[in-house]
């Protein structure tokens, strides 16, 4: 089965081709919308949902013309139908069901975050069920326990601030170009190491939930309180990156105890983050486990990863009605 993946959540426009006889990924396209919001300082969803109309049918010709197919050759569509900005999803939902239709194949809704879980099926080597994923994104801060296809257990989550969120704004309030967190990482590779120092939220705490909107006041605080220069902005990224890297470190050590699992997948976008890659190679050694991340250009919304969940619910028989809801919010326990 050749599967046509759509992915409009957000400010991305992506496309993937997953072929389940090859069980290998065709080929790939995305839009970044980063230019069209960067002056408003984030995404505006109507000037959003415009652009993913005007990207879609431009993005799926090249991805046909670079894979070498036709239209005809398609046996089946996935898209994001949630969560995400409703008008975006709606536009993606209704453009994989109008081509659906006309090609009388089947269409199947996929959740947003189920992709992340599984982008590292993409890799080789790819990791074996079951395992334990630590999903962040600028919306989304969760442990999973993945024991298998569309069988998920949420370990932990975040109660207020997700991890992405957390890096966009400590960079706003620093004033840092948008897109504000791989500002502040870039940053953070400039800062001296016990300057500032700020606290581990909730590991005090047991289980596995996150909260992040302390520390992002704690770091407020301090900038307010300094001379606010060049290095000092350095020196406050560097300490606030090493918090969230260590906070998530210690939280993914208990799911990984509560799991016995040996297996860690790290995902979104978040996940592409340089440091917390090497903390979790280091914090793998150590701890005898196998880790696996996505490709960087995996990490972020992308349509490849789409495009492999819709393949294998797809090939196992899933397929959606004649109408397809875009869901706002959606929790992945609801799957």
């Amino acid at each position: 089965m050749k599967i046509l993946g759509i992915e409009t959540s957000c400010d991305e426009t992506a496309l993937g081709l997953f072929d389940t006889e090859k069980n290998s990924l065709l080929g790939h396209e995305l839009f970044s919308q980063i230019k069209l919001h960067a002056e408003y300082g984030g995404v505006v969803p109507e000037l959003a949902s415009r652009d993913h109309v005007r990207k879609l049918g431009i993005l799926l010709s090249n991805l046909l013309e670079k894979s070498n197919l036709k239209l005809q050759d398609l046996d089946g569509i996935a898209v994001t139908r949630g969560p995400g900005l409703v008008g975006a999803l709606m536009v993606g939902v209704s453009f994989a069901q109008g081509l659906a239709l006309s090609l009388n194949i089947p269409v199947l809704g996929v959740h947003h975050m189920e992709g992340h879980l599984l982008a590292p099926m993409l890799e080789t080597p790819a990791p074996a069920y079951p395992f334990v994923a630590l999903l962040v994104s600028g919306g989304h801060t969760l442990l999973v326990h993945v024991k298998n296809l569309g069988d998920y257990q949420i370990l932990g989550e975040s109660i207020d601030d997700a991890v992405g969120e957390a890096f966009d704004k400590t960079a706003k309030l620093m004033g840092l170009p948008y897109p504000g967190g791989p500002e502040l990482a870039k940053l953070a590779e400039l800062g001296r190491p016990g300057i500032f120092k700020f606290t581990r939220p909730m590991i005090d705490r047991p289980g596995c939930d996150f909260s992040f909107s302390g520390l992002k006041t704690q770091v407020l605080t301090s900038y307010k309180n300094s001379d606010q220069t060049g290095q000092t902005k350095a020196d406050i990224a560097y300490a606030f990156q090493e918090a969230v890297i260590d906070t998530l470190s210690i939280k993914i050590n208990r799911a990984m105890d509560l799991t016995q699992s040996k297996n860690l997948v790290l995902a979104g976008g978040v996940a592409a983050n340089i440091k917390l890659r090497e903390k979790m190679k280091d914090l793998s050694l150590r701890k005898k486990w196998s880790v696996f991340f996505p490709r960087s250009e995996f990490c972020t919304d992308n349509g490849a990863m789409i495009a492999y969940v819709g393949a294998m619910r797809l090939e196992r028989g899933e397929k959606s009605g004649t109408e397809i809801s875009a869901q706002s919010r959606w929790s992945l326990s609801e799957i």
